[in-house]
């Protein structure tokens, strides 16, 4: 096979592949082979059939397939033999007068368009100035998140009044027009009815001080908006309840009231293991790191986003941008010109910073290891643990739950990404200079909004 490459110009280029008869003759021959011994046609027995026949049913087919998959592999070969960095993929380039012709033809002559991956030059110092954002933890974050902890441990306890975070239980009965019971209306048993829930302000306070034994009267369509919220209360399905209407007799039979856990031992133990926190004022600074690591990642990620930003921003890079919206039109062929066209911009954003983020990477020769894989899995296990308020979870569970996680493949490369990103944005880091600037949370939340 001969691979010949033509520069059109510094971004693009021409592969032109002579393929001959020799190039795929024996892969051919092996295919057909193989699908002689699995052929099943009447009036031959397996692996009997003539070869003359296999070749006449499939012979154009596997011949067609196998040029393209030594084509495919050959063009393949010689960019990584040539150290031939290209973006996305070679094109086929078709010549209208050039007709293909697999029965009568041996050798075939093909072009393919390809990308060339540009020089990228970092021009960067700590001229350059960026700005990280330190999120500042107030009282007010300390309070909601001690607030969220105690509720997460709290528990319900008998009321003797209903109050309207109540959860209540009992019978509920349809009523008459006149107010009195319908034998043959939908009743239930046990039903329980959250007094917050309740939409209408008028019939929540029908409900507020009543005790156990004592009955409200009420529309249930007004009291609930949800048809799934009255199918839930009615113990019915949605579709069961579409021609419900009028009043309808809740029976209290118990009143439910949610009580946050007290801030003590007993709940220091709960969240963080027996013994671990013996004081409230240790407890308050387990809060405040535990806030702190979690605005650390949003902070991070600002950081992130906003370098990249810069950095592509000071870095002239030119790209073949027509192949490029070729080649996304190719793998994307639900996208019409004009979406491809407008989402452009941020591709070439995107692509520039691969480009910037692999040239650091082997500049300063960053790779990744086991080890560094393994730990920010378990970093990620323990971070989404917090996230779901599982502060009490053993090294044993979080090495589990990172194991699986990278035992997924897309898993395991998003991981390595990210370790290499971190690696790259930290070496920018020490290139620039990072002027730290503390605001509030609702500051930090506008930064997102420009």
């Amino acid at each position: 096979m001969n691979i010949v490459k033509e520069n059109i110009d510094d971004l693009n280029a021409l592969l032109k592949v002579k393929v001959e008869k020799a190039d795929y003759e024996e892969r051919v021959e092996k295919t057909l082979k193989e699908y002689r011994k699995k052929a099943n046609i009447k009036g031959f027995r397996p692996g009997m059939v003539p070869m003359g026949l296999i070749k006449k049913m499939y012979g154009l087919s596997v011949k067609a397939d196998e040029i393209n998959k030594v084509l495919s592999e050959s063009v393949q070969k010689y960019l990584e033999d040539e150290k031939i960095d290209v973006l996305g993929d070679p094109l086929p380039k078709y010549d209208e007068e050039q007709k293909y012709d697999f029965e009568k033809d041996d050798d075939f002559d093909f072009t393919f368009e390809i990308g060339l991956s540009p020089e990228v030059d970092l021009k960067l110092s700590k001229k350059n100035k960026i700005k990280e954002y330190k999120i500042i933890v107030d009282d007010k974050m300390k309070e909601n998140y001690v607030n969220n902890i105690a509720r997460r441990y709290g528990s319900f306890a008998p009321g003797e009044k209903v109050e309207e975070k109540d959860m209540l239980k009992g019978d509920i009965l349809s009523l008459n027009e006149d107010g009195t019971v319908n034998p043959d209306g939908i009743s239930t048993t046990n039903s329980t009815l959250s007094v917050d829930v309740i939409k209408d302000n008028t019939i929540k306070t029908l409900f507020i001080g009543k005790e156990k034994g004592d009955v409200v009267d009420f529309d249930i369509k007004k009291a609930f908006t949800s048809d799934y919220e009255v199918a839930g209360l009615l113990q019915k399905k949605k579709d069961e309840i579409a021609d419900v209407k009028g009043n309808f007799r809740f029976v209290i039979q118990d009143i439910s009231r949610f009580h946050p856990a007290k801030i003590d031992n007993s709940l220091f133990d709960m969240v963080y293991g027996e013994g671990v926190v013996k004081t409230e004022e240790e407890f308050y600074e387990k809060v405040q790191k535990e806030i702190e690591e979690s605005l650390s990642h949003e902070t991070s990620y600002k950081l992130m986003l906003d370098l990249k930003d810069y950095v592509v921003s000071k870095t002239d890079i030119d790209l073949p941008e027509e192949f490029l919206k070729k080649w996304l039109a190719k793998i994307n062929e639900k996208l019409t010109p004009e979406e491809i066209e407008k989402d452009f911009p941020n591709f070439k954003n995107d692509l520039k910073w691969q480009l910037i983020r692999n040239k650091i990477a082997t500049d300063n020769n960053m790779t990744v290891t086991e080890e560094e894989l393994q730990n920010e899995a378990q970093g990620i296990a323990r971070y989404q643990f917090h996230q779901y308020g599982y502060y009490y979870v053993t090294d044993e569970q979080v090495a589990n739950y990172a194991k699986e996680m990278l035992n997924n493949g897309e898993e395991a490369k998003r991981v390595a990404a990210t370790i290499l990103d971190n690696k790259v944005l930290d070496n920018l880091k020490e290139v620039v200079k990072i002027e730290t600037k503390e605001i509030s949370q609702e500051e930090f939340n506008k930064l997102f909004e420009k």
